[in-house]
């Protein structure tokens, strides 16, 4: 299965995403024929390796392709776009464990879910590690194949050594995880983003990625690690699918504000269509801006990224941290747009199948992720511009 056409062909299902939106809000899940059919247009190969029947697939069109989903529902394009970054990061582990992925019974389509925080534990034994603890905001775990729990090294004998722990992301097959019912969340509710949990399972070397030396650009990957494809900073590449999220809510306001428009009045005023009154214009001219500027920063971000890979170009902090800052910048962007349009859109559109309310939950819900989340980063780069340490090692 070629990638050209992956957008297309998610653009086909379309339909079936959006019929399922407020479904999988009120079950607190991506229902599984909406995922079976994701996975089926090859969106989950778009990071794995070539040699396993994968894409490799360009950033912008990864962007692209995430965005689409979430005009129509964010919490599907959260799960799907998260499975298929994570897929990014398992291309990074040992060969050995890669074949452990994308071999099996699911092959290149394998669903790979993963967590930053830190919340279990890892004690050497011989061969590996025992893995124990919780990993919260376990996105799309009901459908995952595998689970990269982020755990720190604990000393055999339990003694706190000097400095920080050393931090590693380690693979388990869900099969061997607990799935706790804790995600009842405002918004991206239907991420089904619950916390997992781990108790003494054991986990050979080669499922082992440590978290820093892969941060710094360092992998033991023997097959990959001269693929250009694969020079793209992990934090950096999430900031990007991250902001597609809201890219596609941005979007799929002005389309639901524009059809609303054209059916419904403004209550005790002359107006019987809300298309025809100047506000409305000022409003949506307003909307669109927005989201077309944050288009263009997504558009700017994204082939820096790329070419960077392409050419082999190093970061200076400044750059990683404007890169980490545009994320947030455009999705501010987008949820005004979101805000500018729910606030005009009138009392009708508060009922919960319309679908401008749970695009505000989402946009909402989003925009609070430290990946984009708008205040953080700009703080990040204003401190990087203002000559001091960024207070954060994830650049």
């Amino acid at each position: 299965m070629a990638d050209a056409s992956i957008v297309e062909r998610i653009r086909e299902l379309r339909p079936l995403i959006r019929q399922n939106a407020l479904r999988a809000e009120r079950e607190r899940r991506v229902p599984d024929e909406v995922v079976a059919a994701l996975n089926g247009t090859g969106v989950h190969r778009m990071n794995v390796p070539r040699r396993y029947g994968g894409h490799q697939t360009p950033l912008r069109t990864q962007v692209d392709a995430f965005a689409e989903i979430a005009a129509e529902c964010a919490s599907t394009a959260w799960v799907t776009l998260s499975q298929a970054g994570v897929s990014y990061i398992a291309a990074l582990f040992p060969d050995e464990a890669q074949d452990d992925f994308f071999t099996g019974p699911s092959g290149p389509d394998a669903r790979i879910g993963g967590t930053l925080v830190p919340g279990a534990t890892a004690v050497p034994y011989d061969g590996g590690y025992r893995v124990d603890g919780a990993s919260a905001f376990a996105t799309g775990c009901h459908h995952a194949d595998w689970h990269l729990l982020t755990a720190a090294v604990a000393p055999v004998d339990g003694r706190s050594g000097e400095g920080p722990p050393e931090v590693l992301w380690v693979a388990v097959p869900m099969s061997e995880l607990e799935i706790l019912d804790d995600w009842d969340t405002a918004g991206l509710t239907g991420t089904g983003s619950n916390t997992v949990v781990a108790r003494d399972i054991p986990v050979p070397s080669h499922r082992v990625l440590p978290v820093g030396p892969m941060l710094a650009g360092q992998f033991p990957s023997k097959a990959n690690a001269d693929d250009p494809f694969y020079r793209m900073p992990v934090l950096l590449l999430f900031c990007a699918w991250a902001a597609s999220a809201a890219l596609g809510l941005g979007r799929a306001a002005m389309t639901e504000f524009g059809e609303r428009i054209h059916r419904r009045g403004i209550t005790y005023t002359f107006h019987e269509r809300q298309n025809e009154a100047t506000v409305t214009h000022l409003q949506v001219a307003e909307a669109q801006m927005r989201i077309s500027a944050a288009e263009l920063v997504a558009a700017r971000l994204v082939a820096e990224i790329e070419t960077k890979a392409h050419d082999g170009g190093s970061y200076t902090p400044r750059e990683r941290a404007r890169i980490r800052a545009e994320s947030g910048y455009l999705t501010r962007l987008c949820k005004e747009a979101v805000d500018l349009l729910a606030s005009a859109a009138g009392a009708s559109s508060l009922q919960r199948d319309v679908p401008m309310q749970r695009i505000v939950r989402d946009i909402h819900a989003l925009s609070l992720h430290s990946f984009v989340n708008p205040t953080t980063n700009l703080e990040i780069y204003g401190r990087v511009l203002s000559g001091v340490d960024p207070g954060t090692p994830f650049l």
